[in-house]
């Protein structure tokens, strides 16, 4: 038991990093399960690298808190709603109506066929390519939409549309929704709060299918690994996410894109040899 809480505490770790960073975080669970191998049935494991990410959610949800929250105090001290808040709300309603139809048509084939290290690891490049093409495209632009208010419903289905590439494993859903944002002129400051919000209510919606689909039959060793799991991760995105804001008020977002195509190359190349 105790060797299956360390590696659980590992995957908490990484997924913690990876889930705000546009690197993939699914992708590199599954990479680092293929070195540690919990020891779990398949069904767990599908269910627990998506309710997982919860604790990360949970992160961002406390650090964003004041931003997400849409009701407030008035002078009076009497409730009253924020109208900006509820605004982003129903374009974040918007944004998910693409996945949300991709995922109930498309999820069980994915992970039946999609869910290999090869698959990864060209997500992987592809898209580190794609981050490094976007950002020497937009380094003399300036951009159209700079704050989170600004977004328009149009703007959030189109980045929407670009969510349901993270479909695939490697894609990362942080990393599929930013770069829609960048090639449409969002701002990378709200680009990535946009992403925040919309994570919320699909990692509630996945986390909710999965562990349905897994059913609430949990043994006690089960629920302990899905508890620290999920604990770990939020502790490590309290800091995470709080580093990922500064760094992309000063910087672009081309290093993950270096990062993402090496590890998708020596990915392929221990493959190739292993294989």
């Amino acid at each position: 038991m105790l060797i299956e809480i360390l590696k659980v505490i590992v995957i908490g770790i990484v997924e913690g990093i990876t889930e705000w960073l546009p690197v993939s975080s699914t992708g590199h669970m599954l990479l680092v399960d293929e070195f540690i191998k919990m020891n779990a049935s398949d069904e767990f494991k599908e269910m627990f690298f998506v309710v997982i990410q919860l604790g990360a959610i949970l992160a961002v949800v406390i650090l964003f808190w004041n931003k997400m929250w849409p009701f407030k105090l008035d002078d009076n001290k009497k409730p009253a709603i924020k109208k900006d808040t509820f605004s982003i709300w129903f374009k974040v309603v918007v944004a998910c109506i693409p996945g949300t139809i991709v995922t109930l048509l498309f999820d069980d084939y994915i992970e039946a066929h999609f869910k290999t290290p090869t698959i990864i690891a060209l997500a992987l490049i592809i898209y580190g390519i794609a981050f490094i093409v976007v950002e020497n495209r937009n380094k003399k632009r300036e951009p159209k939409i700079k704050e989170l208010s600004d977004i328009t419903y149009k703007t959030a289905l189109i980045i929407g549309i670009f969510q349901v590439l993270s479909i695939i494993p490697g894609t990362s859903r942080s990393g599929s929704t930013i770069i829609g944002a960048l090639l449409i002129g969002v701002s990378r400051v709200a680009a990535a709060e946009f992403t925040f919000f919309i994570a919320v209510p699909v990692m509630f919606g996945l986390s909710f299918i999965k562990i349905l689909k897994f059913g609430l039959a949990f043994s006690s060793t089960e629920l302990v690994i899905l508890l620290t799991g999920m604990a770990v991760a939020f502790v490590v995105s309290l800091v995470v996410v709080r580093f990922l804001m500064s760094y992309i008020r000063k910087k672009d977002f081309k290093l993950f894109g270096w990062y993402r195509i090496v590890l998708g190359a020596l990915v392929l190349i221990y493959f190739a040899v292993a294989g």
